[in-house]
């Protein structure tokens, strides 16, 4: 079958960037189910597993977002048959979803939400999961909780997990949702997404929240940048209020957090399947409530940009887009 992937660390603009292999068609295993691809979206950890050499002497077949039907499904799959159409992030150590076919953990997937189309559907997964698990298992903010008189600050509300973790503060709790952009066009995308307020991230964050009225919050979600604006997120923290991040600071001291009893946390939401924890089906769960949502009209596409259909030339594009910085929402490809 048709794939991409890549032989070794590569940078954008060398001939091997990605290339395009011919490979088995993978098998289900016991808890597999195999899926027919049709659409897939590009993450900034596609670029950033693109940087490290594969393991072993196999190609690393990237992508971690995909829609597609169910072709095949092991002898232990219970959930999931033969033509369901399905959406997932699958798992960092297993071949991706940049191919025709691919075999994915049946707890790590759910049905697709009816009323969006393939591309539409393929923006969520892994953003999804991203957000929902910092928002509610690091954060600790509970789901339905409508009279919260705090604030969440989310730094860079314009990217893939910024946008869907915007809505899911704004839907399903009462927290105050600000966001920080810096370019007209972002701006109008978080407030499109539902942030009460927009400050730019170019100024300390501790001054751009006291112009707005708002001098401290009791949550940030630190998605990009975080080792950047970590003195002014000090600053901003309410005293026993909690950072959670997802980015990669070259190193990130701590102490400065200790006399106001702040938490930090990380959030990576490949964990769960990487170390195959007994809550791994957790991440079906989510999904399956991330579908109820957007069918239920809570829940919006967090799609901005179609390249095309699934091919080198375009994977490429997508990768160089990521790594610009100036991607709005998610950039997705559709179609063999």
């Amino acid at each position: 079958m048709k794939a991409f992937g890549h032989t070794r660390a590569t940078r954008l603009g060398e001939p091997d960037t990605l290339i395009e292999l011919d490979i088995p068609t993978p098998e289900a295993g016991p808890r597999d189910v195999v899926v027919e691809i049709s659409a897939v979206s590009v993450n900034p950890v596609d670029t950033k597993l693109r940087a490290i050499d594969p393991p072993g002497d196999e190609p690393r077949i990237l992508g971690y977002d995909a829609v597609g039907k169910v072709v095949a499904a092991g002898g232990q799959v219970r959930g999931f048959r033969a033509g369901d159409r399905v959406f997932y992030s699958g798992s960092a150590q297993r071949p991706g979803s940049n191919a025709r076919f691919q075999a994915v953990d049946e707890r790590l997937i759910a049905r697709a939400p009816r009323n969006l189309n393939d591309e539409e559907a393929a923006a969520l997964p892994l953003t999804a999961l991203t957000a929902w698990e910092l928002l509610f298992d690091r954060l600790g903010v509970r789901v339905g909780e409508m009279n919260s008189p705090d604030a969440l600050l989310i730094v860079g509300g314009a990217g893939g997990v910024g946008s869907i973790l915007t809505q899911l503060a704004r839907r399903l709790t009462g927290l105050t949702v600000i966001t920080t952009a810096s370019r007209p066009e972002t701006v109008a995308w978080c407030e499109k997404m539902g942030a009460h307020h927009v400050i730019d991230h170019r100024r300390p964050l501790d001054q751009e929240l006291s112009r707005i009225g708002i001098p401290h919050v009791r949550y940030v979600a630190g998605l990009t940048a975080t080792g950047e604006h970590k003195d002014a997120i000090v600053r901003s923290l309410a005293p026993q209020g909690a950072l959670a991040m997802i980015d990669d600071p070259g190193s990130f001291d701590i102490m400065p957090f200790k006399r106001k009893s702040l938490s930090v946390h990380w959030e990576y939401m490949f964990a769960r399947p990487i170390f195959q924890t007994p809550d791994m089906a957790e991440q079906g769960h989510i999904l399956g409530q991330v579908t109820s949502l957007v069918e239920a009209g809570l829940l919006r596409t967090t799609l901005h940009d179609v390249l095309g259909p699934i091919t080198l030339e375009n994977l490429l594009r997508a990768h160089a887009l990521m790594e610009s910085g100036k991607g709005i929402g998610k950039t997705v490809l559709s179609g063999f």
